[in-house]
């Protein structure tokens, strides 16, 4: 199942997620996120990221790429939106960590999407911690390794 996120108030610390109702094995609802060249320019002037590859296509391939490529910190940024979707606030992210496997390769014509999904992997009560493995792919092939987010969610009330 894939959802839109509904961005909320970022201001409260501690997510909506009942804590009662959350399992290790329980699947968090699926997005696809769309990135297209207009996309990568405006994050490349947003970030300072200036590097070619993710703007010029005859660099990029001159230096062994296959296509353009989205930034790296785009594609972490994008798919963390499946857990603060899920949480109902990102202020809940206590920590969130990956390795970069795969370039999104980002061609001119009709971009490119990501497909992210999430899985509990642990649900510790006394601190009301969730550990969630997040999983994310574009065309096919595993573009995020290791990708783990933290949140905090309110404690479990009886």
């Amino acid at each position: 199942m894939h959802r839109v996120i509904d961005h909320r108030d970022p201001r409260g610390a501690v997510a909506s997620v009942d804590l009662l109702n959350v399992q290790p094995g329980q699947e968090l609802p699926g997005i696809t996120v769309s990135v297209d060249r207009d996309r990568l320019v405006a994050y490349a002037n947003a970030s300072g990221d200036q590097n070619p590859i993710h703007q010029d296509e005859a660099f990029a391939k001159s230096v062994g790429l296959p296509n353009v490529i989205a930034h790296g910190m785009w594609t972490m940024g994008a798919a963390i939106e499946v857990v603060t979707g899920w949480t109902g606030d990102p202020t809940s992210i206590v920590s969130y960590s990956t390795r970069f496997t795969s370039p999104v390769e980002v061609p001119a014509d009709g971009g490119a999407e990501i497909v992210v999904g999430g899985v509990v992997k642990k649900v510790d009560e006394a601190t009301g911690r969730v550990t969630i493995e997040v999983s994310v792919t574009s065309g096919g092939t595993k573009v995020l390794g290791r990708a783990l987010a933290i949140v905090r969610t309110a404690p479990a009330q009886p």
